[in-house]
């Protein structure tokens, strides 16, 4: 990080001479961390011995700007679903094997206000978002997935076989929408369904969770409903749907 932070100082190309000064790390270590970005395009290497940053962090930079513009657009709607609820509304991504919730409209049967999280994460089995993304990835991903993984619990409700979890994706499927049932944390449910971009692909889902006592299952057309409209103001149409229902099919 000290070699990257240190490059975006520089206009022009830095040696490996000035980059290991900067940074104050020994000319061997400095030139090995750079041989390791250089692989992974973070840093291009232009003549012998010098360092720009690489394009790599273009595309990295895209990607964050998209998830920025999802919360942007998503924050309305969900705001407007909390009103209409008074319950805890979240929006998250994938990330790898997990996802990361990116944005939250805290419940509380008072008042609404808006808290902003950074990395907090689950794994994807054991959330309603999570089966929604592992849906869309197709059975044979799914079950990738939980060779991956191994499945494991957080509670006695989590789905730790393969059979129950293709079943439930299969429900998933069919429905547009996910729950989870105290899968994750015990005495919380939560409804999930996906949000799409302008070329059809799931980056995003919205949930609504609450205590379980709370939570009814006949909210899950509005959530869908309110993940619908931001995908629309992404650009998305529902003539990508249809295909992508068709491959989940097939497989």
């Amino acid at each position: 990080m000290a070699l990257l932070e240190t490059m975006v100082e520089h206009a022009r190309p830095a040696s490996l001479k000035q980059l290991s000064g900067e940074t104050g790390l020994h000319p061997s270590t400095a030139h090995r961390i750079l041989g390791v970005l250089v692989r992974h395009r973070l840093v291009d290497r232009v003549e012998p011995g010098a360092y720009r940053l690489g394009i790599r962090l273009l595309e990295l930079g895209h990607i964050v700007k998209s998830r920025l513009n999802v919360r942007q657009e998503a924050l309305p709607h969900m705001e407007r679903l909390h009103r209409a609820l008074n319950e805890s509304v979240n929006l998250s991504v994938r990330q790898g094997d997990e996802i990361v919730y990116i944005e939250r409209v805290l419940g509380g049967r008072s008042m609404m206000r808006i808290v902003h999280l950074v990395g907090d994460r689950a794994p994807l089995h054991i959330t309603a978002v999570g089966k929604i993304f592992l849906m869309d990835g197709g059975v044979e991903q799914a079950r990738e997935y939980a060779r991956r993984t191994g499945l494991p619990p957080r509670t006695r409700n989590t789905l730790t076989s393969v059979p129950k979890l293709v079943q439930e994706l299969e429900r998933v499927r069919r429905q547009g929408f996910a729950f989870d049932n105290e899968e994750l944390e015990l005495g919380v449910r939560c409804i999930g369904a996906g949000i799409r971009d302008d070329e059809g692909r799931l980056i995003a889902g919205l949930s609504v969770s609450a205590p379980a006592t709370r939570l009814d299952r006949a909210w899950a057309p509005m959530v869908k409903q309110t993940a619908d409209e931001i995908s629309r103001s992404l650009g998305f149409q529902s003539r990508f749907l249809s295909g992508q229902r068709d491959i989940v099919d097939r497989e």
